[in-house]
């Protein structure tokens, strides 16, 4: 899937003292871009909460290449490059003056309401055909 682009300025609490974006928010970097290429791809948290599916976070690893600071304009590109049904593996690349700052992957799998897995094929034939067509793409 080719990758969408989400941008956004660097806040000042989001740095340390010496200026520079802590590191645990890049894990958060990487969930903005996930839920804004889920809208993109007409794929709503919101509404498949509503429906019962819900989508947690099983791995996440991140590497900083370059620090971000504070003012700092950010472009996250974030794809999805796996998909099987149960499970989903998310990219997400950080740049900054196009310059290559930090990669990661997050990976998911598909739960309803009581945290049982779902399999999306069976359950939710329309969204799993949507998500396997994205990644093939």
């Amino acid at each position: 899937m080719e990758a969408t682009k989400y941008c956004r300025k660097i806040n000042y609490y989001e740095t340390d003292q010496m200026g520079i974006v802590h590191h645990s928010n890049y894990i958060r970097f990487f969930e903005e871009a996930r839920l804004d290429l889920m809208e993109q791809i007409g794929l709503s948290y919101v509404e498949m909460e509503e429906n019962g599916l819900i989508i947690p976070v099983l791995s996440v690893d991140c590497s900083y290449k370059k620090p971000l600071h504070f003012g700092d304009e950010i472009e996250i590109r974030s794809s999805i490059v796996k998909y099987d049904g149960l499970k989903m593996e998310c990219a997400y690349e950080i740049y900054c003056h196009d310059e290559l700052c930090t990669t990661g992957h997050s990976g998911h799998c598909f739960l309803d309401k009581d945290m049982k897995p779902v399999r999306m094929k069976r359950a939710y034939p329309e969204l799993y055909t949507k998500l396997k067509q994205l990644v093939e793409a």
